[in-house]
């Protein structure tokens, strides 16, 4: 792999989680931190691709990588830049697709809703995880991003705070920052993204931080 900064991919067994809307949002805060990425979309849907299409282009690179070799193809789109953020389609349906992604990236990244239904399809993620790293040559670190949270920051007390304390009794590395249930994210598909004094900025620059722990 190229020398790459930072490589990050979002990750789920089921669709309609939020991976998409992540990866779009985390790719324009790193844009507006000056590491611009290459966004690639690899699932066989398109949204993210078709977002950029319709909001008249991103500021960065989109390419449509929903193949299984996606981990030996990626060098050849780099062109020098430090971030890649990859948009893996749902494991269930698309694994030979999604653990490709995964083993081109080197922080994988679940985003979770702090609800029952959601927190007990953890376990067989943790599996598909396991077989991935066994892959790979090094590692990848792995964390949780709760997604449609109450709250746009953590908690002591109330659902989400439930949700961090069995996801840590689980092995689970949960990330500092929280995405809120915000319309300004949920209905932000198709149009122009801005990312200024938003959550995803503070996801950027911890996913930097974790990085630069390595």
């Amino acid at each position: 792999m190229a020398d790459v900064l930072l490589s990050c991919a979002f990750v789920n067994l089921k669709p309609g989680v939020g991976k998409t809307t992540s990866a779009v949002w985390l790719a324009h805060a790193l844009y507006e931190l000056g590491l611009p990425p290459l966004l690639v979309d690899s699932d066989p849907a398109g949204s993210a691709l078709r977002w950029s299409e319709l909001s008249g282009g991103f500021p960065f690179p989109v390419i449509a990588l929903p193949v299984g070799d996606v981990h030996r193809r990626i060098d050849d789109f780099l062109g020098g830049r430090q971030a890649v953020v990859l948009d893996a389609p749902q494991l269930e349906d698309h694994a030979r697709v999604a653990r490709s992604v995964m083993r081109h990236a080197n922080e994988w990244i679940v985003p979770v809703t702090p609800a029952p239904i959601e927190l007990d399809r953890m376990a067989p993620i943790q599996t598909e995880m396991s077989d991935v790293q066994s892959l790979r040559a090094e590692p990848a670190r792995t964390a949780v991003l709760l997604n449609r949270t109450n709250r746009p920051d953590a908690t002591r007390t109330g659902p989400d705070s439930d949700a961090r304390e069995v996801l840590a009794e689980r092995g689970f590395d949960v990330l500092d920052t929280q995405i809120a249930r915000l319309d300004l994210y949920a209905q932000s598909f198709g149009g122009p993204v801005r990312v200024q004094k938003t959550a995803y900025i503070d996801l950027a620059n911890e996913l930097l931080k974790r990085q630069e722990g390595v």
